[in-house]
């Protein structure tokens, strides 16, 4: 085949991001002014599907409920599937950004709640359709197809699956890899790649105790469940200091123990909701394993009248980053991005976004930008205070400086694609 001369292919592309970077900061500030729950995204869904058509992408919504798909095929070549999740969370907002949410609504069991953008899905989804647009509209620069994947649902594990569920498969092309992307508490302007493990498995554990109730003053009548869940959480805190391998990276939270409704009353049972974080299978089932042994053994040594019920829900797969597909993004990063593209540490957030190349069996990476004024953390880690001054995901005061993230992510985008897109130049194999 014949070698393309003149610039470079992401420069091409990458040429027009004058003309896409406003229309893209106004829709990430729409979006982040008009949060949607999970589930809930259909206004967002209808903004991104009118967005794309006005690109001339191909359009197929109402995926697993509020999913959308653009399609751009571009002659022989590979399939690439980019993909942004869009959905926000019930967090009241505190930024006092000019574009902030004011938005409440009816969360999925009926209760009124501030919705909040507090995870940096609509810079995901801004900068998606701003390389989407920007690929489509210079064909010249590649050949294969694109496939621009918004999902619904992250937030509560299961948008990807219900993606899946609904026929995914069969509305796109295979593709031959997955890229994805995560605005994160780090400097504005950086990029990271990391291989093999890189997000947490999650998992979220209900637990029913159930005790005998009484009067508060005639203890000696009760099982108590107040003092059984203070002695399970107290116990479980040796999972991870006393069961796991020093320098395996694990996570036993204790999020909510919820008992009683009265200072003279022992309560006749206890709910305690704990999470887990954990980077391979056999730790994520060791661990499950020993919590379920540790609340059996409290139960019995407290003389529970009926042994604790268990819920897991709320759980994301582990993100293993193909290794040969990540060394291919971060080779492309660091011809693009220079210095600024750096490894990226082992994050223990938790994502459903591997559930969909699994299922179509692609290799997959996915990758880190920062989200913050390079100057104000660069201020924030002078003064040793990183941790108390810079806002982490879902945080209430949490949201990306527009520039230069808006940029950095759809350049990222751009780059990766055309890894796989892009003909081979001059020297290339």
């Amino acid at each position: 085949m014949s070698l393309p001369t003149g610039p470079s292919p992401a420069a091409s592309v990458l040429s027009g991001l004058g003309a896409v970077r406003g229309w893209a900061a106004d829709f990430y500030r729409d979006l982040h002014a008009h949060p949607e729950l999970s589930h809930q995204e259909h206004a967002t869904a209808s903004k991104v599907a009118q967005r794309l058509g006005a690109s001339d992408i191909e359009v197929h919504a109402g995926l697993g409920g509020t999913g959308v798909v653009g399609l751009v095929r571009n002659g022989d070549g590979p399939t690439v599937l980019l993909r942004a999740d869009m959905d926000a969370l019930p967090v009241a907002e505190a930024t006092g950004l000019d574009y902030a949410s004011h938005t409440t609504t009816a969360d999925a069991a009926g209760h009124e709640v501030p919705v909040m953008h507090a995870c940096g899905h609509d810079m995901h989804v801004a900068c998606l359709l701003g390389a989407a647009h920007l690929l489509a509209t210079d064909p010249g620069a590649w050949s294969g197809t694109l496939i621009a994947l918004f999902q619904p649902a992250e937030e509560t594990g299961d948008g990807a699956r219900g993606m899946l569920d609904d026929n995914l498969a069969n509305v796109l092309p295979r593709p031959d890899v997955a890229l994805a992307q995560h605005v994160l508490p780090a400097p504005s302007g950086l990029v990271g790649t990391h291989p093999g493990p890189t997000l947490s498995a999650a998992d979220s554990m209900r637990i029913t105790l159930h005790g005998r109730g009484a009067h508060g003053s005639m203890p000696q009548a009760a099982v108590d469940p107040v003092v059984l869940a203070a002695m399970i959480v107290v116990r479980l805190q040796t999972v991870v200091a006393r069961e796991t391998r020093p320098g395996e990276p694990v996570v036993v939270t204790v999020g909510s123990i919820q008992a009683g409704t009265k200072s003279n009353v022992i309560a006749d049972h206890a709910v305690i909701e704990l999470n887990v974080r954990t980077y391979s299978e056999q730790t994520r089932t060791s661990v499950l394993d020993a919590i379920h042994r540790i609340v059996d053994a409290e139960c019995q040594a407290s003389g529970c009248p009926k042994p604790a019920d268990y819920e897991l829900f709320d759980r994301f797969p582990l993100t293993d980053n193909d290794a040969e597909t990540t060394h291919k993004v971060a080779a492309a990063f660091s011809a693009f991005f220079g210095e600024r593209a750096r490894p990226l540490p082992m994050q223990t957030a938790s994502e459903d976004f591997s559930d969909i190349p699994r299922a179509l069996g692609v290799p997959y990476c996915y990758w880190g930008i920062g989200g913050i004024d390079p100057e104000r953390y660069e201020a924030a880690e002078r003064a040793g205070r990183v941790a108390q001054d810079i806002p982490v995901n879902h945080s209430a005061y949490f949201a990306p400086v527009i520039q230069p993230t808006l940029d950095i992510g759809i350049q990222a985008m751009v780059v990766a694609a055309l890894a796989w897109l892009a003909p081979p130049r001059t020297g290339e194999q």
